[in-house]
C-alpha cells in the first residue's frame, strides 16, 4: 500500500515563494495586474484580427495563435499563484500538476515555433515580397501551424510519462508557485537521470534551434534591407521588423535567463529564481499585445475606430 501511494500521490504542496511569505499578497498584486492585461490586451487583439477583414493576413493570423497561446500559458499558471499568495491554496492534485506542467511547456514551445514562423513571413515579405502571397499560401499556413502544434505536444507528452514512472515517497513539497518538469523529477527518491537529460535536450530542440533560424532569418533580412537603395523603403522594412524584434527579446530574455540560473546559478538565492520563472510566464503574454498595438498601424487604427464607434454609439 505504502509503494502505491509512493506512485500515486495524491497531492503536492506548492510553497509559493520561498522566504517571501509575509509579502505574499503584496507580491500577489502586481501579477494580477499582468494577468488582467494579458487577458484584456490579448482578448482585444484576437476580437479585432476576426472581426476586421483587412487583418487577415499571414502575419496577423500568426500574430492571433501567439495572443491565443499567450492566454494559456499565463493562465496556466497566475491564477493557481494568485490563490496561492491570496488565498493559501497551496495543493495541487498529481493529475493537476502534471496538466498545469504540459500546458506551461507545451504553450512555451508553441510560442517559440510561433516566433519562428513570424520571422518566416517577416523573411519573404521583405527579401520576396512579389511572391509574398504564393509563398505564404494559406494551405503553406495550415502546414506550419500544424506542425508548430504537432511539434510541441509530441515533445512534452514524454514528460508527463516520465513524472508518472517515479516514486514520491519522500517528500511532496514543491518550493515553487507552479509545477515544472525538473523540479517535481527532484522530489522524488528514484534515479532521474532519464528526466534530467531529456529536460536538457527538448530546450535544444525546440527553442534554441528555433532561436538560432531566427537569427538566420535576420541575418539575410538586414543584408536585403541595407541593400535597398531608397531610405524611405530601408525604414519602412526595418519597422516591419521592429514589434517582432522586441516580442523575441522580451520572451527569450528572461526564459534563457530563468533556464540558466536553475542549472548552473546554485548561488542564486531560491526566491529570486522563482519570481524570475513567474516573470517570464507572466510579463511577456501581458506586454505583446502592446507592441503590437503601438508598432502596428493598422492595428492601431482598427484599435482607435472600434472605441470611436462605441464612444458615438
Amino acid at each position: 500500500m505504502y509503494n502505491l501511494s509512493c506512485y500515486n500521490p495524491g497531492s503536492f504542496i506548492l510553497v509559493g515563494i520561498p522566504g517571501l511569505e509575509k509579502f505574499h499578497v503584496w507580491i500577489g498584486i502586481p501579477f494580477c495586474v499582468i494577468y488582467v492585461l494579458a487577458i484584456v490586451g490579448n482578448g482585444t487583439l484576437l476580437y479585432l484580427i476576426v472581426i476586421e477583414d483587412s487583418l487577415h493576413e499571414p502575419m496577423f493570423f500568426f500574430l492571433s495563435m501567439l495572443a491565443t497561446t499567450d492566454l494559456i500559458l499565463s493562465t496556466a499558471a497566475v491564477p493557481k499563484l494568485l490563490s496561492n499568495l491570496w488565498l493559501g491554496c497551496r495543493e495541487i492534485t498529481f493529475t493537476g500538476c502534471l496538466t498545469q506542467m504540459f500546458f506551461l511547456h507545451c504553450s512555451f514551445v508553441v510560442d517559440s515555433g510561433i516566433l519562428l514562423a513570424m520571422a518566416l513571413d517577416r523573411y519573404v515579405a521583405i527579401c520576396f515580397p512579389l511572391r509574398y502571397t504564393t509563398v505564404l499560401a494559406p494551405q503553406v499556413i495550415s502546414k506550419l501551424v500544424v506542425g508548430i502544434v504537432v511539434r510541441s505536444f509530441s515533445v512534452i507528452l514524454p514528460d508527463v510519462f516520465l513524472l508518472k514512472r517515479l516514486p514520491f515517497c519522500r517528500t511532496r513539497i514543491i518550493p515553487h508557485t507552479y509545477c515544472e518538469h525538473i523540479g517535481v523529477a527532484q522530489l522524488s527518491s528514484a534515479d532521474i537521470s532519464i528526466n534530467i537529460w531529456y529536460g536538457f535536450s527538448v530546450p535544444l530542440m525546440t527553442v534554441v534551434s528555433d532561436v538560432v533560424l531566427i537569427a538566420v532569418s535576420y541575418i539575410f533580412i538586414l543584408r536585403a534591407v541595407f541593400g535597398l537603395s531608397s531610405q524611405g523603403a530601408r525604414q519602412k522594412a526595418l519597422s516591419l521588423c521592429g514589434c517582432h524584434v522586441c516580442v523575441i527579446l522580451m520572451f527569450y530574455t528572461p526564459a534563457f535567463f530563468s533556464f540558466l540560473a536553475h542549472r548552473f546559478g546554485h548561488s542564486v538565492p531560491q526566491n529570486i529564481l522563482v519570481l524570475f520563472a513567474n516573470l517570464y510566464v507572466a510579463i511577456p503574454p501581458a506586454l505583446n499585445p502592446i507592441v503590437y498595438g503601438v508598432k502596428t498601424k493598422k492595428i492601431q487604427d482598427r484599435f482607435i475606430l472600434l472605441f470611436t464607434l462605441k464612444k458615438t454609439q
